[in-house]
């Protein structure tokens, strides 16, 4: 997303060299976070809601922490960085797209990786911001002709992550994988109170 689509080293002109992060404390926003960090010199805005979640995405590294719950064009603008040139949402979409269209610079970038319902793009087409809707199997379903890149992306994440510049976001373990264990994570992702990635392990060979 970052680097493919939303091609965050390539600057908009004119807009703030900074990206927003909507999901930040998530499994996705937690590593997009650091990843901007670590390969960018964009200033990270990272949203979070609750004080625990909060502390997390400050701890992966974000420049600025607002809050969903509120309105968010508001809240980026008071940051005084003038318009963000990119946007990545990692969730809930469609709650947020109208906030996205009135905080994003001029010819922004946006990207996204969930999946609302509806997606009315029609209120980006002002200020020409491009959409770029990922999904990270693209290239191994329809075996596209660069799909070797993929190889690559995971490569150099292992890298990052052997030298310490990546750490991992990590926050739960549930073992084994069973029926209630599968319930209990899924239950906490709905929740929309997740922090970090959950992970599930081992199969109980007795079952």
């Amino acid at each position: 997303m970052l680097f493919d689509r939303l091609d965050v080293k390539k600057a908009v002109p004119g807009a703030a060299p900074a990206i927003l992060i909507i999901g930040g404390a998530g499994g996705v926003g937690s590593i997009a976070i650091q990843i901007a960090r670590a390969l960018t010199d964009l200033t990270v805005i990272a949203t979070a809601s609750r004080a625990e979640t909060v502390a997390w995405v400050k701890e992966m590294g974000a420049h600025h922490i607002i809050d969903h719950s509120l309105p968010l064009a508001e809240q980026v603008a008071e940051l005084g960085l003038g318009a963000p040139a990119f946007v990545f949402s990692t969730t809930q979409t469609d709650r947020h797209l109208d906030e996205i269209a009135a905080l994003i610079a001029p010819q922004g970038r946006f990207g996204l990786i969930d999946d609302p319902a509806v997606l009315d793009v029609n209120r980006f087409k002002r200020k020409s911001v491009s959409v770029h809707w990922e999904l990270m199997f693209t290239r191994s379903i329809f075996d596209t002709a660069d799909i070797a890149e993929q190889g690559k992306l995971l490569n150099e994440v292992s890298r990052l992550v052997d030298e310490g510049i990546l750490r991992t976001t990590m926050t739960e373990q549930y073992s084994p994988i069973d029926a209630a264990n599968l319930q209990q994570v899924h239950t906490t992702i709905e929740s929309g109170k997740a922090r970090g990635k959950i992970v599930l392990s081992g199969f109980d060979a007795a079952k």
